[in-house]
């Protein structure tokens, strides 16, 4: 019977039979959990967007690209990171990180059941893509010869893991969200994780784009071997 008690816990994932042991739900309203993380992510635009405007030369184009770089480093450092050390905790625990990942789990219930993927790819995502997002950033305002190497890697990297990340879903038939739900699928699992499809693709081109052109002026300067026998 306790068992049975235990089971029957309400929680407002999906599938609806899915147990989830010592759940806990939210005493913060969504409204809250959202506005904390565009505020936040607001901020970080804002800071990066007058930072890169002190650099000589830099297009509103680029700068808009950093702004993207910065808060992908706070997404994935800090939130993201939150999810890959306290996975195991998240659906009975109450600090304000969990509670988010609480709410987004209604849009996808594969982060509060420590699905094995979710948690290696967000492991992956938060100590390697978080990091070397912010040095992206930081070799971009300074300069650096191996800025777009580095777009390239992390774009590379993110697009892989959303491309997996969608892929697996797809592969269980939708089974961890409410299908059409306005907010929940479409908001939550579409439109937010779908940012990391669109916009990783186009900074893929665009650093394959400089990153040729830079190749393709070093060709241009290189003595051939013939040259060099004459």
């Amino acid at each position: 019977m306790a068992s049975e008690a235990v089971a029957s816990v309400p929680h407002p994932f999906w599938p609806r039979d899915l147990h989830i042991e010592g759940y806990r739900p939210n005493d913060r309203a969504m409204w809250e959990i959202l506005t904390f993380l565009f505020s936040v992510s607001g901020v970080f635009l804002v800071g990066t967007w007058f930072l890169s405007g002190r650099v000589v030369g830099i297009s509103t184009a680029r700068r808009l690209i950093l702004c993207w770089f910065m808060i992908c480093g706070f997404i994935h450092g800090v939130i993201e990171g939150w999810f890959s050390l306290f996975y195991h905790i998240i659906p009975r625990d109450q600090a304000f990180l969990s509670q988010l990942w609480k709410e987004y789990g209604k849009g996808d219930s594969r982060y509060v059941i420590a699905d094995n993927f979710t948690v290696c790819m967000e492991t992956i995502t938060a100590w390697a893509w978080g990091p070397l997002s912010v040095l992206t950033v930081i070799s971009f305002l300074q300069n650096k010869p191996y800025r777009f190497v580095l777009q390239l890697i992390v774009s590379l990297g993110q697009l892989y893991g959303d491309v997996l990340y969608f892929y697996t879903e797809y592969r269980e038939g939708f089974s961890h969200s409410e299908m059409w739900h306005p907010i929940y699928f479409w908001f939550y699992f579409v439109f937010m994780n779908g940012l990391w499809i669109i916009i990783p693709s186009a900074l893929i081109v665009d650093s394959w784009v400089n990153l040729s052109q830079a190749q393709g002026r070093a060709d241009a300067v290189r003595p051939t071997s013939k040259a060099k026998r004459t």
